[in-house]
């Protein structure tokens, strides 16, 4: 298979030999926007992240194969893939620890009023704060209950949290002590102190997480979200920030965050630059997951 491959998958280079010993032809462009090193034509699999975003796939006549450094697939036009019977594979499992770690840190760097020390660390003041939270015994809700739902349901459980989810498929769960529909989000969040939101960005999807939905929630409830941005009505969270408990967010509608948002300044959010994912083990997930569905591949 002739494959095109680019700098999104960062051990890419050192694993171009072993795609050429199973038998493939691989062409490498580093950054995604620039000109292809070689014909549309001539590509029939690739390893990409936002290829689509810059190239038409359209103009990809021969393409039969596409491999997702992400595990989101928000930047590829699903319905031409699915028409032109194009196999697709994202990168599924590999962020979902790093992801779920953070979840859990960003929650309770809110619930230990770690700004506050933080802030009298710098002063050199000794100061006792009594309004901290144990997230033990707390009702956690996770939108999205796919890997990274998963792996974040263990991690709350591990704290002795009741652990609902919410999800377009219902069905049980392991991880998961009740799930519900999406048609029934309102009713699951508005009974959780913690809501993750881990679900995928779809037309469904987008703006899941309205002022209706937000109203219902508790005054000390702590939002996540890890999935994409505009699952979330940022408006709507703006407006009624002051009415719950806080918000940890590392995704936007528009990426970067505009230095004039008025989220950067709101005391109880915690704003990351799309940064939940990073690990020092990322790169061995990725490598192995893309060598394993690439050899599922007939040549």
């Amino acid at each position: 298979m002739n494959l095109l491959i680019t700098g999104a998958w960062s051990g890419a280079k050192e694993n171009i030999e072993k795609l050429e010993q199973l038998g493939h032809k691989v062409c490498f462009m580093q950054n995604e926007k620039d000109e292809l090193p070689c014909d549309y034509d001539w590509v029939e699999g690739v390893v990409c992240n936002g290829l689509f975003l810059a190239h038409d796939i359209k103009n990809f006549s021969n393409l039969r194969y596409i491999q997702l450094t992400s595990a989101g697939m928000d930047r590829v036009p699903m319905d031409y893939v699915q028409e032109h019977k194009i196999e697709i594979y994202n990168a599924r499992g590999v962020y979902s620890v790093p992801m779920a770690e953070y979840a859990i840190a960003g929650v309770l760097q809110l619930y230990k009023k770690q700004e506050f020390f933080l802030h009298n660390q710098k002063l050199h003041k000794w100061e006792k704060n009594r309004n901290l939270l144990e997230l033990c015994g707390k009702n956690v809700c996770i939108i999205g209950c796919g890997d990274v739902g998963r792996e974040c349901a263990k991690r709350f459980k591990a704290f002795g949290c009741v652990v609902n989810g919410v999800n377009r498929t219902l069905r049980q769960i392991e991880e998961f002590d009740k799930i519900y529909s999406l048609d029934d989000i309102a009713l699951a969040i508005s009974e959780a102190d913690v809501i993750v939101v881990s679900i995928a960005l779809t037309e469904q999807t987008r703006h899941l997480i309205n002022a209706e939905v937000i109203a219902k929630l508790k005054p000390q409830a702590v939002i996540v979200n890890i999935a994409r941005g505009a699952v979330i009505d940022s408006s709507a969270l703006i407006d009624n920030i002051s009415n719950i408990g806080g918000a940890v967010l590392d995704v936007f509608d528009e990426e970067p965050l505009d230095e004039n948002s008025r989220l950067w300044d709101i005391p109880n959010v915690i704003i990351t630059p799309h940064n939940s994912f990073v690990s020092e083990m990322n790169s061995e997930r990725l490598t192995k997951t893309i060598l394993k569905n690439i050899r599922l591949i007939n040549i």
